[in-house]
This record gives C-alpha cells, structure tokens and sequence, in this order.
C-alpha cells in the first residue's frame, strides 16, 4: 500500500480513493483490537486502513 508520502494533504479531498472515509463504530474485545493493532502495525497501516484494504477485496456480489 501506498503511504501517500510527498502528497499533499488537502482537507475534505481523499488521498488514497476516491472517496471520502466516514466515520462508523464498530466494536471488539479487548483481545481482538489487541490482535488487529498488531496485524495492522505489522504492515504498516492503521487499523482503519487493515480493514478497509480487507473489505474492499470482496467481490461485488
């Protein structure tokens, strides 16, 4: 994944699609926010940016 580095951030203006990313809540355990922080520092993104890579490699059904 790209890590934007050189881009200019710009306010309201999405860098890695082209979308804006919104903000919802989900919840989990203690154990499994522990174990998706480490995935995710594992590959060098955020926990956001893990599972937004892993929804969007769904098929469109």
């Amino acid at each position: 994944m790209a890590t934007g580095k050189g881009q200019k951030r710009v306010r309201n203006s999405p860098v890695f699609y082209d979308e804006m990313k919104k903000v919802h809540e989900l919840m989990f355990t203690p154990t499994a926010w522990q174990k998706l922080q480490n995935k995710a520092k594992q590959q060098g993104v955020s926990v956001s940016e893990m599972i937004e890579i892993w929804a969007r490699s769904f098929d469109a059904e």
